[in-house]
């Protein structure tokens, strides 16, 4: 039962305390918490010491803390306890970090007349061990006094110098990263949350801010970051994930590499394409889906990958014009050593304009990791469809189709889940090919590709690396006949 009134607790730390406040009281929402929490941080020093801050959960909130452990395990250890049967009940509250497993191994005690002698060996051993275990503690500790400092972050590439993204920072330095943050602007908003321009070292980045509500997606997003070896010039560069929360609010951060050009959904609204421009920008982002798509096997490979929201607001535009993909919120991946797809918890289904037929027809099969890819290659087809409209054929600008999204002439601007199905299922509608296109050898070759990833068969469409290489071919014919 909701409770009426809220709980006056006790809160620690100016960042807990309501206006700033020094060490002292709060009041809860009705249905609140008060909470203890425990954290390591690096102090100024460079050490890690245990931060204890104390305060005020809204009830809006409490799902999201889940009042224990950390929601990033895998980062720095913190422990969240709360509690709402009285005021300042969270004075008792005592949560305590973890202690590592210890490292010593049991002998198999002795029974008889000859168990005490092997009781008091065991026991000497024991402090012998433990003093000798004080005495490098105490080394370590004054070394890291002396003169040890915590590492100083790389500065991040230039955006259209990046090598794309990668496993990231250390972990603790990407804490430091996050801190050190200074929020310029904001440049976008969506359904997961605001993107800002910041700065970072005298660098530019982007900070994507979430909303609480999509703590699934910032989780999964920061995992498929973070996986190894995703490195890639046609991915998003980047740079650290962080999450910060007090007893009135919660950001949970991801910082990447920051594209002055915008989406290509922005992009192609102002600029218009040649042939060059074009066949650049389609086999960047199909080079992007194809390494995505692929799983590198090895002690430490990279699992294969489907996006499952592919389309042109999620494609960045480089300063070297070649795109890169973002946005992982709704990623899965396959983990091939147990044969399984590995989809995280997210409510988000994807864009609803983009979605393949089986998609919308509730056919795709979650266990077979393949059906994912081929989804994808259904969106990618869309996106390529977006791109040659705006390309001009025989060097005539005014040959060029305004800017349109998939399917505009066929369903409603913001169209519902059956307004697709009536389109693209039931009625097997797919987006127009001009006649001027087929005049035009790249946008020509372009439209067959995409004719056959948008293709009603998921077994009949097109894998990533076939697109890719089929460009790569047509770009390296296209070269040889200019010289």
């Amino acid at each position: 039962m909701r409770r009426s009134r809220g709980l006056v607790c006790e809160c620690l730390g100016a960042a807990t305390c309501p206006d700033g406040a020094a060490n002292g009281t709060c009041v809860t929402q009705p249905g609140g918490y008060c909470f203890v929490a425990v954290e390591e941080v690096l102090d100024d020093s460079g050490l890690v010491v245990v931060d204890r801050t104390a305060g005020c959960l809204p009830p809006d909130e409490s799902g999201f803390m889940q009042c224990k452990s950390s929601q990033v395990p895998h980062q720095h250890p913190k422990v969240i306890e709360c509690c709402f049967e009285s005021d300042l009940c969270n004075r008792r509250l005592q949560p305590a970090l973890p202690e590592p497993p210890p490292d010593v191994t049991e002998s198999p005690g002795a029974g008889g007349a000859g168990g005490a002698p092997t009781l008091l060996l065991a026991a000497a051993l024991c402090v012998a061990l433990l003093a000798a275990l004080a005495a490098a503690l105490l080394l370590l500790r004054r070394r890291r006094r002396a003169g040890k400092r915590p590492p100083s972050p790389p500065a991040p590439l230039p955006a259209d110098a990046s090598s794309g993204s990668g496993s990231g920072l250390p972990l603790l330095v990407q804490r430091t990263v996050a801190k050190q943050i200074q929020m310029v602007e904001s440049i976008g908003k969506g359904r997961y949350g605001e993107v800002w321009l910041a700065r970072w070292r005298g660098e530019r980045v982007a900070v994507k801010v979430f909303f609480t509500t999509e703590e699934a997606s910032w989780f999964r997003e920061t995992e498929i970051y973070q996986t190894v070896l995703m490195r890639h010039e046609n991915i998003l560069g980047f740079i650290a994930a962080d999450i910060k929360g007090t007893g009135s609010w919660t950001q949970m951060l991801l910082i990447t590499d920051y594209h002055e050009n915008g989406s290509l959904h922005d992009y192609l609204q102002t600029v218009v394409l040649d042939t060059n421009s074009l066949m650049t920008m389609a086999y960047s982002i199909v080079s992007g889906l194809a390494h995505l798509h692929m799983d590198i096997f090895g002690t430490k490979g990279k699992p294969a990958i489907a996006h499952r929201d592919i389309k042109s607001k999620n494609i960045l535009v480089k300063r070297n014009g070649q795109c890169a993909i973002a946005d992982f919120g709704l990623a899965v991946r396959y983990v091939a050593q147990r044969d399984e797809v590995d989809i995280a918890p997210n409510t988000r289904v994807g864009t609803r304009r983009y979605m393949a037929p089986e998609v919308l027809d509730e056919k795709l099969d979650v266990t077979n990791f393949d059906a994912f890819k081929m989804a994808d290659m259904y969106s990618l087809g869309l996106v390529l469809w977006e791109m040659c409209r705006r390309c001009c054929s025989g060097g005539k600008a005014q040959l060029v189709e305004p800017y349109a999204l998939p399917y505009h002439e066929l369903v409603p601007p913001d169209p519902s889940f059956e307004d697709m199905h009536a389109c693209v299922v039931r009625a097997a509608r797919r987006p127009g090919v001009p006649a001027r296109w087929l005049a035009s050898e790249p946008l020509a070759a372009l439209a067959q590709l995409m004719c056959e990833c948008w293709h009603s068969s998921p077994p009949v469409r097109l894998t990533a690396l076939r697109v890719k290489k089929t460009l790569a071919k047509f770009r390296t014919e296209t070269t040889v006949k200019l010289v």
